[in-house]
């Protein structure tokens, strides 16, 4: 665990940041909250157990926020998206909605099937589909749109393409 953390937690509190170090290794040496109140006052300054539920709560939220800050950061990486200005943008983030708000732009947008049509070049088709002209013939039309090179087989493969467009 950061040791800015331990200080972070203290400043919240308002009490030594040793009292925060020793609470997270009575915590992490297994020490039940209860327990820890009780009987181990001398290591931890008497804290009550509010305070350490509030210590332990926020060790939990710190380790949290490490792990996605972690993944966020491999993520851009692997898609060599991972700037210096940008690493050091993630790295003075303090919380983990700062963090997400950062990483926002940068997340993987989900492919649905309205994309994947846009991609093959349905889209001219699904507009005349709505447009709905009178001389419109929609399987003529589709008919233009199959192309095995560019993954639509047939006609009504075509038609269901444009209709996901238009959904």
């Amino acid at each position: 665990m950061n040791d800015t953390y331990f200080s972070r937690i203290a400043e919240e509190l308002k009490i030594n940041p040793l009292q925060v170090m020793s609470t997270a290794q009575l915590l992490e040496e297994g020490g039940t909250v209860p327990f820890i109140a009780r009987y181990r006052k001398e290591r931890t300054g008497s804290l009550d157990e509010v305070a350490i539920t509030t210590i332990r709560d926020r060790l939990e939220q710190f380790a949290e926020y490490d792990k996605r800050r972690e993944a966020i950061v491999k993520s851009l990486a692997e898609r060599n998206l991972l700037s210096d200005e940008l690493n050091g943008k993630i790295a003075a983030t303090t919380t983990l909605a700062e963090l997400e708000d950062l990483y926002l732009p940068f997340r993987p947008k989900k492919r649905t099937r309205a994309t994947i049509a846009r991609e093959k070049g349905l889209e001219p088709l699904a507009l005349a589909l709505l447009e709905q002209q009178p001389t419109f013939v929609p399987d003529r039309e589709a008919a233009v749109y199959v192309s095995p090179d560019k993954g639509v087989a047939s006609i009504e493969e075509a038609l269901q393409g444009a209709r996901d467009i238009i959904a």
